[in-house]
Parts: structure tokens; sequence; C-alpha cells
């Protein structure tokens, strides 16, 4: 089954070949850390086996963000590791970096035999770590064969997934037996989980990492942007953040309409993707509204009564801070959703659209505490009209945000608790002393 698995790959990527190409020159995506996606280990990576070594892999941003305290944590237990992070996208890569250092960062290998034994044997890890959602048949299998526990932590299965994982269950229930443990977010991704094919006595109830994520440090360019709006006295201010395509020229016509009432109102607009940063700011162009781009805004005079365009990586989670309301994209558009949890450590309003599946638990428990609002495309103008005029219903929502977050606290210490399990006893003996 790997072998048919590693020669259908291989000819995928062989026929695609031409799109990747084409992705690189003309957005410069996958560019970055191409030999180590190929296999070839970075020296920074190399200690020779001196420390002994945890691979966890988080493909995204988000990802990133997730498993951040579970590494700080990580690293608090076991002085004498080292813990290494792989990516997939290069805003992960950005945030990794940042977070635990370049020399404990690199760019996740293609599911290749040959790719995936090259940082097998490099790291010999004690432990792989998957985030979400990674099932990568040939990297579990090496892992397994290598003697490598395995565990996939805030582990769910969307509803666009399932199906697709139920028509190959045959293929992936062996698969998924060379994980130890999956910490599911829910009990449904739990069940899920199952259903696709994981046993079940090593699926297990983990909670939702993403509740954990510490608020941003502090920077330069926050502490400037805290200044200007004072000085300009610039307001209300409204965060969209990770936009997606066709949602912005919808969120222009509703600021069009905050303006008749508010004519000094700022939109902050954070595209998801960098290779759209172009695209919007030629949407703008054509707008007749003032507006900024984050890269050339030198501390000058903000937008009052337009934009400010974030085109830049890792900075949106901290401007959420300065936001009378929140605006979480992909969601207005029918591709699932982003996640609200970075508007939601800061208190505030939050607003999204219909499509919000790819975080169905996080949504329900925002929406049974009526911490947030659902959105139509024709009602967006309306309610943050309403919620801008109305400041006790906005702090009450915040309130209620806050407050989930609060209470949906644990995830980090139970994913720990049970990757250290997965150790050797005295190890694990040690880390408890």
């Amino acid at each position: 089954m790997y072998l048919a698995y590693s020669v259908l790959l291989s000819l995928a990527l062989l026929l695609s070949t031409p799109w990747w190409l084409v992705q690189m020159l003309r957005h410069g995506k996958y560019r970055a850390g191409l030999r180590e996606r190929l296999g070839t280990v970075p020296e920074r990576l190399k200690d020779g086996g001196v420390r002994p070594t945890i691979w966890i892999h988080a493909v995204s941003l988000g990802e990133v963000l997730a498993v951040s305290r579970m590494v700080e944590e990580l690293q608090a237990r076991l002085p004498g590791w080292r813990v290494v992070v792989s990516t997939t996208t290069d805003t992960g890569q950005q945030m990794a970096r940042q977070r635990f250092g370049e020399g404990n960062v690199f760019y996740f290998p293609l599911d290749l035999s040959w790719a995936v034994k090259a940082y097998l044997r490099a790291l010999r890890p004690r432990l792989l770590v998957l985030a979400e959602s990674e099932f990568w048949p040939t990297l579990l299998h090496q892992a397994h064969e290598m003697g490598v526990p395995v565990a996939v932590v805030n582990a769910r299965v969307s509803d666009r997934s399932l199906p697709r994982y139920l028509r190959f269950r045959r293929w992936l229930q062996p698969v998924m037996r060379n994980v130890n443990v999956f910490l599911a977010q829910s009990e449904e991704d739990a069940r899920r989980i199952v259903e696709i094919g994981a046993p079940a006595e090593r699926v297990q109830v983990g909670g939702n990492l993403k509740f954990e994520v510490n608020p941003p440090a502090g920077a330069a360019f926050v502490d400037a942007f805290s200044a200007a709006l004072q000085r300009d006295e610039v307001g209300p201010v409204i965060v969209a953040g990770s936009t997606l395509e066709g949602e912005e020229a919808m969120l222009l016509e509703c600021l069009r309409q905050v303006l008749r009432n508010y004519p000094t109102a700022t939109m902050v607009l954070a595209p998801r993707h960098p290779e759209r940063f172009e695209a919007v700011a030629g949407l703008l162009k054509t707008s007749a509204m003032p507006w900024q781009r984050r890269s050339e805004w030198n501390g000058e005079e903000l937008p009052a009564g337009g934009v400010f365009v974030l085109d830049s990586i890792g900075e949106l989670a901290s401007l959420y801070q300065f936001a009378d309301l929140a605006f979480v994209g992909g969601s207005l558009v029918p591709k699932g959703g982003h996640n609200v949890l970075e508007a939601a450590q800061f208190g505030l309003p939050i607003l999204v659209g219909p499509y919000t599946e790819n975080f169905r638990d996080i949504i329900g428990v925002f929406r049974r505490a009526q911490a947030l609002c659902v959105v139509e495309i024709e009602t967006l103008a309306p309610t943050l009209l309403e919620l801008l005029g109305d400041d006790a219903k906005r702090e009450q929502m915040g309130r209620r945000a806050l407050h989930v977050m609060q209470t949906q606290q644990g995830a980090t210490q139970r994913t720990v608790a049970a990757l250290m399990e997965l150790l050797p006893a005295e190890v694990a003996a040690e880390s408890r002393a």
C-alpha cells in the first residue's frame, strides 16, 4: 500500500509540476525552503543527537499559534530536550521562527520515503507530534518502523473533509494504526476520528489548544499604531481579519454605509493570503476612499474615513485590541471561516458570516453564549451600525466572549500530560518531580 501511495504521489507531483512552477514564479509560493521540502536537512537542525528531540508539525499560522503554549510547556518540563517545529506554509514558517527561534524551525518535507527518512535519521526524534489532521501515510509508517511514538494533537475532522476520509477509510485505517494517541478537540471530533479508522482506545478528548493562545507580545509597530489612533482621533475602528477573495468588496460597501454615521471610522483590512495583497490594493485604488498600506506606513496620519491595509504577516492578532468591533473573514464566502479566538481574547464583539463550518465547535460555543453575531451579506452593515450605536450591547458581547475564553482553559495541560505518557517512564517521572 505504501509503495502504491508513493508512486501515485510522485506521479501527481510530476504531472502538477507546471502548476507549482506558475505558483512559484507568479506568487512566490513554495519557493522558500524548497531544498528542505525535498529532503535536504538544514545544518542548523543537526546536533549529532546530543539532545533528545521532539518533532512537532504545525501546517500553517493557525496551527503554529495553537501549539505555541504546548511547546513552551514541553520546554519547561524537559529542559535538556530540543523541540523542533516544521511548517508547510510561509506564513506559518515566519511565525514559528519568531516564536521558537530560527534554529529550531524548518519546512515540512514531501511525504516521500527518501525525504521523510532524511529528517527522521537526522533528528532521531523521541516523539513526533502532528497538529490537527495531518495524517501523512509515509511519515507515520516510517516513524512507526523506527519506533518513534506518534501523537495527533488538537485533532479534528472538518465537515468538508469527513466525506473524503470516509471514501478512503479502507486505506486510511492502517495508516491511523501508526498513531499512538489522538487528542481530539471535541467529542464530535473524537467520534469522527474513530469513524474514519482510528482505533477507538487510542482516541480521547484533549480540548482545543486554540483557546489558550497567548496574546501577542507588544512591538514597536503596535505602539506606533496606538499612538497614531489617539493622536489622529480616528474611530470607531473596525478590524476585518483574514478576509478572502470577494469579501473585501462587500466590506468596503459596508464601510461606506458606516461612514454616513461615523465619518472618521477606519477599517483595518487584513487579507488572509499574502499573494492577494496587491489585488486588494488594486481594489482600494478604485474605491475613492483614503487608504494606507501597513508596508508603507511610518507613523504618519491614519486614514480616517478609510482603510488601513495590513499587508504583513503575524500582526493581525495584536491589532484586534484596538478594535471597537471585529469581523472574521472566510465566512461571507463559502470557505468555512477562520479562527475568532484572536479577537475574543481581547473581549471584543465579533461578527462572522454564515460559512463557519471549519470552526463549527468554536462558533457553537460562542453562539450559545451569545458572544458573537452571525450575519448575512445584507445584514452586515445594519448589524455593524446597530452595535456601534449601542455601547452597552458591545461591552456585553465582549464580556461574554472573554468569559468563553476563560471557561475553555485546560487543553494545554491535558495535551502535555498525554504526550509525557508516550516518553520513557523515567523521563515522565523526572518531569513530574
